[in-house]
């Protein structure tokens, strides 16, 4: 390995806390205790006993959660902090996951509540897609599912305690406690309970998602993932979610969603969401890449002690240069170019409200005159770096330009003819 926890300077500097934590795991599991093993079934049973056993984790979700708890025992070689993050959000998860399926089978009207028009942001990562889904969810007619509801959902939130319920300060404490433990960690990925999530948090509750690989090196996961799993399995999950959170009553014109993972999923979401329109963000991926490969690695160095960024890279560019090809195939058989737009990150950087205009305007939406200062707001109040600047180079993961010009030709070709 090229690089070490030691003078990588985008690692993710530990405290001493951090670092006690660390070090008494792996006394206990050099003496043969190992309090933060996982185990599937063990996991499911505590889900299982919490919810009285009134209902079952899908199928679906169940081989997911044994696809990814299998990858962490072999892949990720994660240190004990990295061993009980995971357990503990997989048994949060599991236990959000069966109460959901609880509400459905007491309420089998939240079948029936229509989902129309959601609106999906799936440019590749670094490409501006952050800074986009915040600022269209300062237009009220937008909703995003929020950071605290993709990780405490239960119970649905209503227009009275959306912003302030006990999940919300659950979900702040345990932000807060993170900073606390790595301030770091804010700089290189900041959140907010109450910042818009992306689908990646719905689809974790399925357990068919891209987050975990942004924790973890897990490569066998990441094959079920991208060729094995059922993708419209999952989508039918997401809409699933989505009228879960409606039945709570907190509604809009319609959804704002955002994920990059989407590229390999745009048939599934046409079948789910037929009238679904996609925001296309665009930028070379000389960019992309290094910026992907840098913010993982870097989170990944907090879970575990053997973070490769050399590998981190070919995987990072192995996996968009798919993603995108993928998408590239699938578009052109959908043909549903009336419901896509793109656009090109330079453009957004240089003028993010004509950005703004130029999507409403595509596709005859209303952009009220308080919407548009809420946005002017925002972009006042968040100037790029607020949170600190992030830097890096293809060179630091293994990568040039004349890889990555050659790993994404049709990608290239594709953004040239824009």
């Amino acid at each position: 390995m090229s690089n070490t926890l030691d003078d990588a300077e985008f690692f993710i500097q530990r405290t001493s806390t951090l670092n006690g934590i660390n070090f008494l795991g792996k006394v206990l599991r050099k003496i043969g205790m190992d309090p933060f093993a996982l185990d599937a079934q063990v996991i499911l049973k505590s889900g299982l006993r919490k919810t009285n056993n009134a209902v079952n984790l899908p199928s679906s979700a169940y081989v997911g959660i044994e696809q990814l708890i299998a990858s962490i025992q072999n892949d990720a070689d994660l240190n004990p902090f990295g061993s009980l993050a995971f357990k503990t959000l997989l048994k949060r998860t599991v236990y959000q996951r069966l109460k959901i399926e609880q509400q459905f089978n007491l309420n089998p009207g939240l079948n029936e509540i229509a989902i129309k028009s959601p609106v999906f942001i799936i440019g590749m990562p670094r490409t501006g897609t952050t800074i986009l889904h915040a600022l269209l969810n300062e237009d009220r007619a937008n909703r995003s599912p929020l950071s605290w509801e993709c990780l405490l959902p239960y119970p649905v939130s209503t227009p009275e305690n959306h912003r302030n319920n006990e999940q919300v300060k659950t979900v702040e404490k345990e932000f807060g406690q993170l900073f606390k433990l790595v301030p770091d960690f804010k700089k290189k990925h900041h959140m907010e309970a109450d910042s818009p999530q992306e689908c990646i948090g719905i689809n974790f509750l399925d357990f068919n998602s891209f987050q975990p690989a942004a924790q973890a090196y897990i490569p066998s996961y990441m094959d079920w993932f991208m060729n094995k799993a059922d993708k419209s399995s999952t989508m039918q999950w997401h809409k699933r979610f989505l009228q879960y959170l409606s039945s709570g009553g907190v509604e809009s014109d319609r959804w704002l969603l955002k994920s990059p993972v989407h590229l390999i999923r745009l048939k599934e979401i046409f079948e789910v969401y037929p009238d679904a329109k996609i925001i296309m963000t665009h930028r070379h991926p000389n960019k992309v890449v290094a910026s992907a490969a840098s913010l993982i690695s870097s989170v990944r160095s907090l879970y575990s002690d053997d973070e490769d960024p050399i590998r981190t890279g070919a995987e990072q560019a192995e996996f968009w240069s798919s993603a995108f090809n993928i998408f590239l195939e699938q578009r052109k058989e959908l043909d549903k170019e009336n419901q896509i737009i793109d656009l090109k990150f330079d453009d957004f950087i240089q003028d993010q409200m004509g950005v703004v205009e130029q999507i409403y305007q595509r596709f005859s939406w209303n952009l009220s005159d308080a919407s548009r200062e809420a946005m002017r707001n925002f972009l006042n109040a968040n100037p790029p770096g607020k949170h600190g600047t992030h830097e890096y180079t293809l060179e630091q993961f293994g990568l040039s330009e004349e890889k990555i010009e050659k790993q994404f030709k049709s990608y290239i070709e594709f953004i040239n003819r824009l």
